[in-house]
């Protein structure tokens, strides 16, 4: 098992192809690469955790009222989304994306 582990990081690592898309995908070290990151992960969070009752309750007041079974169907997505807080993933994503784009 070890060995077809090893061969794999071999292949993976002599792939010209990974590494391009490795480093495509590698924010850039600039205002707007370090911005992107911040406004994409952690901006939605905060949001989230600032104003996570006034969300909650307004997205449950219109998939009450809403005549559209699918937009009533969207407003109770939006507020199970709301209530369950932040995310975690998205705040370790945002943060190991931000010490890629530093390092």
């Amino acid at each position: 098992m070890k060995e077809k582990i090893k061969a794999i990081q071999a292949h993976m690592e002599q792939d010209p192809k990974l590494k391009k898309a490795v480093t495509q995908l590698k924010p850039e070290k600039s205002f707007w690469g370090i911005a992107g990151v911040v406004i994409f992960f952690f901006l939605p969070e905060l949001v989230t955790f600032l104003w996570q009752e006034e969300l909650v309750s307004w997205s449950h007041l219109h998939s009450l009222t809403e005549p559209s079974s699918s937009l009533r169907w969207l407003f109770t997505q939006l507020e199970e989304m709301f209530a369950s807080g932040v995310s975690y993933v998205n705040l370790v994503l945002g943060s190991l994306l931000l010490w890629w784009a530093v390092k």
